[in-house]
């Protein structure tokens, strides 16, 4: 039975990282954690550099919720104190630091957005000014002296930096080390971090040691890709989608985005079971999404209404004034006319817009024929339709057809 649960932990837990420093020692502590029915204690913080988060932020806090689903302690981290240094990663230049009221108001909005994901009563919120502020200068020298320069300057950034000649402040060489201290101050048993942060959450490893405190467990998530499907999502580069965004917005970036980041989306940002997922209809899937993503930050209301505006707006940016054909669907066209339904090729054929039922099989094979802006993959799909509606069918490119309902 212990087996079995662990299997399932981590099974959870390996979904969409990246890599986990040292899993045999992931393992250990969750093996000791299921058979003492004790929670480890998770670590992931968050900067509060900026007011707003978008979905690149939520692959840690989605990871941080299957750790709660888990049963295990959640402790977002908000780094006023860390906030107000810069954090030099990825930068060629030093950071312009923030002032203390602009890093509390930012937390302020943190705390309100986080918990659209993570279970409010399951979350610990800590700030690492509470003991880095407590800290005086003989403290900090004592911190300092666990690591050394060299060490500092195998970091890609620093390096870059020192080698092209490019200031490097000393204030920055304080990030990783307050960084690394927090999970001492938290006795942190795993911590979470993109990629881009590696080199920070192993000098939390390294302090804890000098501390003596056993090291955490480090597990790096992948940098989510934005609307793009290219560069990582960043307001810098336009796209991103934030987590405050209206629905209707949210909705229609993530209807824009490919099948294949779909499945990323999926992947990094949701529980779903990625098996199902793939056997539903790339269109289906993403309005699915789309529906998930948008109700968790604006409720069911706030979902509907997205789709709602974006299949308005799809339609009519989409769909001309003068269809290439027009089909009206009377009471005998229908074998059963209380459920009328018809074979998707057949439809396509009363149209007069494909040759032959091979044409508009490989068609539909293709994905180029959609109705109502869903798209249809398979050659022997039945469409239900309903008394007076009107669909609106785009066959290939450039061919469209309008059909109409009328039973009575």
């Amino acid at each position: 039975m212990a087996n079995t649960e662990l299997n399932r932990q981590l099974e959870l837990i390996r979904r969409g990282t990246i890599e986990i420093i040292q899993e045999q020692e992931l393992e250990t502590r969750l093996a000791a954690s299921i058979k003492e029915s004790r929670p480890l204690r998770i670590k992931a913080g968050f900067d509060p550099t900026a007011p707003d988060l978008h979905l690149g932020h939520t692959v840690l806090i989605q990871k941080l919720r299957h750790f709660q689903e888990l049963g295990h302690e959640v402790i977002f981290l908000i780094g006023d104190f860390t906030g107000m240094i810069g954090d030099p990663t990825g930068v060629s230049d030093t950071r312009k630091a923030l002032t203390k009221e602009e890093v509390l108001s930012n937390a302020k909005t943190y705390e309100r957005q986080i918990f659209k994901t993570l279970d409010k009563d399951k979350t610990c919120i800590e700030f690492n000014s509470r003991w880095m502020q407590k800290m005086g200068a003989e403290d900090m020298v004592e911190l300092c002296s666990h690591y050394s320069v060299a060490r500092m300057l195998e970091r890609d950034d620093f390096s870059k930096r020192y080698r092209d000649q490019k200031p490097i402040s000393v204030h920055e060489f304080l990030y990783p080390l307050v960084q690394g201290y927090d999970s001492v101050a938290l006795k942190a048993d795993v911590e979470l971090g993109g990629t881009d942060q590696k080199f920070n959450l192993l000098v939390g490893r390294d302090l804890q040691r000098a501390f003596g405190q056993t090291p955490q467990v480090v597990i790096t998530m992948p940098l989510l890709e934005g609307t793009d499907g290219v560069r990582k999502m960043s307001k810098s580069f336009g796209n991103y989608i934030a987590l405050e965004d209206q629905p209707e917005d949210m909705f229609g970036k993530i209807m824009s985005i490919s099948d294949e980041l779909m499945f990323r989306y999926y992947e990094l940002l949701t529980s779903n079971d990625l098996n199902v997922v793939r056997e539903q209809h790339p269109m289906e899937a993403k309005i699915a999404l789309a529906e998930q993503i948008v109700s968790r930050y604006h409720g069911t209301e706030g979902a509907q209404h997205g789709k709602e505006e974006f299949q308005q707006k799809f339609r009519k940016r989409e769909f001309p004034d003068e269809p290439d054909a027009t089909v009206l669907l009377k009471k005998e066209d229908f074998e059963q006319p209380a459920t009328p339904s018809m074979g998707l090729v057949d439809l396509i054929m009363r149209t007069g817009l494909t040759p032959s039922k091979g044409e508009t099989r490989r068609l539909i094979a293709q994905g180029a024929v959609t109705i109502n802006s869903e798209r249809y993959q398979d050659g022997n799909a039945i469409i239900e339709f309903q008394d007076g509606n009107d669909y609106q069918m785009k066959i290939g490119k450039r061919k469209y057809a309008l059909v109409k309902v009328a039973l009575s």
